[in-house]
């Protein structure tokens, strides 16, 4: 048994056109591990899906399973060959077979061994009942279970999905993504999920692999990419940031919210302390009376409410500094004050992230 990565590209580039869409890239995926290649539309996310399954050629790099070469720039195994299943996001279930022939259709085997299959992976993804239905005649969920089956349906040791849940509703989506995520997991496959969708790939992935402009610019477990983000643009990617600017003096961040310390930047050095809305907070005790600096929370900033609005399971709250700038905080459950209302906040000194500014 080895423990090569099930999937592994070393080094991958592909160009359009004089310009690099897929630029020096290397990620490996065990058996059994579910990865997000995780990025913004065109940062060459598809495009490396679409190498790894041979539909494109590389212009350079390399692309292994289990240790064996797949392909580099000279060798090449087909896309027949490579044991991948496929899933994207328009299903492209064949409209003129039944739900028992699609699934069965890249099967090689006998019969009855092929009817056996498919009839193991619809009730796997509760779709029995409809085996011997027509694609018409069932809904995006429904379609989304099917092509699921027949991916795996010829056990891939690697399962490719291009943003598989887009075309479904917001209602269906987390249902999907879970069944999917079980069926996934039992049947021992490497995946490699791109999505442009940070809550997505919080969901599903065992790592997350971050794309900017060709690059993979971070990789790690959801919390670790979450909360040590490699740079501002990484945490602004997985929600709203608050960004506070200032000038490094004496090792030091003077901000309206107090001093920050900043070790080993020189003095002059321009940084951007990000803060998420969530880890802003009100400091009712002071009920506009004024700041009180502590050493332990800093100087409370005053702020004005410009807009408040409730979002379901908490309250966003936007504020305006006195210097001008804005601010947002997020509020567990109601909180609704008047446009004008005078509120301190602070910012967790342990929940903010400082980087040089760009």
């Amino acid at each position: 048994m080895t423990d090569a990565p099930r999937l592994e590209i070393k080094s991958l580039s592909r160009s359009f056109a004089g310009r690099k869409v897929v630029d020096d890239v290397s990620l490996s995926v065990m058996a059994g591990q579910v990865t997000c290649l995780l990025g913004p539309s065109g940062c060459g996310k598809s495009t490396t899906l679409r190498m790894i399954a041979g539909i494109e050629m590389q212009d350079s790099g390399s692309i292994l399973s289990d240790g064996e070469l797949l392909c580099d720039t000279v060798f090449r195994v087909p896309p027949e060959g490579r044991g991948i299943g496929l899933m994207f996001q328009d299903f492209a279930l064949f409209p003129h077979l039944s739900v028992a022939g699609n699934v069965a259709y890249g099967l090689s085997g006998s019969t009855r061994s092929n009817r056996a299959r498919v009839e193991e992976l619809l009730e796997r993804v509760g779709m029995s009942a409809h085996i011997d239905n027509y694609p018409h005649e069932l809904s995006g969920g429904e379609q989304q279970r099917v092509a699921l089956a027949r991916a795996l349906a010829p056990r891939p040791r690697i399962m490719l999905m291009d943003e598989p849940f887009s075309g479904l509703d917001d209602r269906l989506r987390d249902e999907i993504r879970d069944e999917t995520l079980d069926v996934l997991k039992s049947e021992g496959a490497a995946v490699l999920l791109v999505t442009h969708e940070p809550g997505e790939a919080m969901r599903m992935a065992d790592e997350i692999a971050l794309m900017r402009d060709g690059k993979i610019v971070q990789k790690g477990a959801p919390y670790n990419i979450y909360n040590t983000p490699v740079d501002k643009d990484a945490a602004g990617f997985f929600s709203d940031i608050n960004v506070v600017p200032s000038e490094v003096n004496g090792a030091l961040a003077h901000t309206a919210f107090g001093r920050f310390l900043v070790p080993g930047v020189a003095d002059g050095s321009a940084v951007d302390i990000i803060v998420r809305p969530q880890h802003i907070k009100i400091d009712f005790d002071r009920s506009g009376k004024g700041p009180n600096p502590t050493i332990a929370d800093g100087t409370p900033a005053r702020g004005v409410v410009k807009r408040a609005r409730f979002m379901g399971n908490e309250s966003l709250v936007e504020f305006v500094l006195d210097d001008g700038s804005l601010m947002k905080a997020i509020v567990p459950s109601v909180f609704l004050p008047k446009v004008g209302t005078v509120l301190w906040l602070m910012i967790r000194r342990d929940k903010c992230f400082i980087f040089p500014r760009d």
